[in-house]
């Protein structure tokens, strides 16, 4: 029996560690690259959610967005924001995002329930950052942004065909609402 005991916590104890590295994997996605020479100062501010996979954590929620403002230790607050249509309600979550290297680099890790972090990825945006294409840490996460609720067909098309190039499903993308 004392065997089996000591047998057990360690088996315990690297379940528990694979479940919190592949929860706070701050990775990129194979063949996509962060946005060098990133201006944080010019990404801050309010941004439209218009597209998605079908995450768990936003199904039925259209009229997301996305505030993001500067910390004054320089970390950025992250408020997300949607409506749930089914259960007639808004949703709101606020965390955290920090930058994995430096600020010229886009590449993030956030957190909405520390000590879970997880990678966020602007992999392309406009020159004006108006519109942005965000990576998660897997083929899994990917979201489409932009300042206003809508998106010109030619940066649609140009984050699409970038995502695809990585390996992105984008047939599976939710096409967001924003009706409010």
């Amino acid at each position: 029996m004392k065997t089996l005991q000591k047998i057990a916590i360690p088996v315990s104890l690297s379940v528990l560690g694979i479940i919190l590295f592949n929860s706070c994997s701050i990775g990129i996605p194979k063949g996509a690259s962060a946005v060098k020479n990133f201006n944080a100062e010019k990404y801050v501010g309010k941004w439209y959610e218009i597209a998605r996979f079908d995450y768990k954590f936003e199904k039925d929620m259209d009229n997301v967005t996305a505030t993001y403002s500067q910390n004054p230790e320089g970390s950025i607050r992250v408020q997300n924001r949607g409506y749930n249509y089914v259960k007639k309600e808004w949703k709101e979550s606020i965390g955290e995002a920090r930058f994995v290297t430096d600020k010229t680099e886009a590449r993030l890790k956030v957190s909405f329930f520390k000590p879970i972090w997880a990678g966020y990825n602007v992999i392309d945006i406009d020159d004006e950052y108006k519109y942005a294409l965000i990576a998660g840490n897997s083929l899994k996460y990917l979201w489409i942004l932009s300042r206003t609720t809508e998106i010109p067909e030619s940066i649609r098309q140009r984050f699409l065909e970038k995502a695809r190039k990585i390996g992105y499903n984008t047939d599976a993308l939710i096409w967001v609402k924003h009706n409010q």
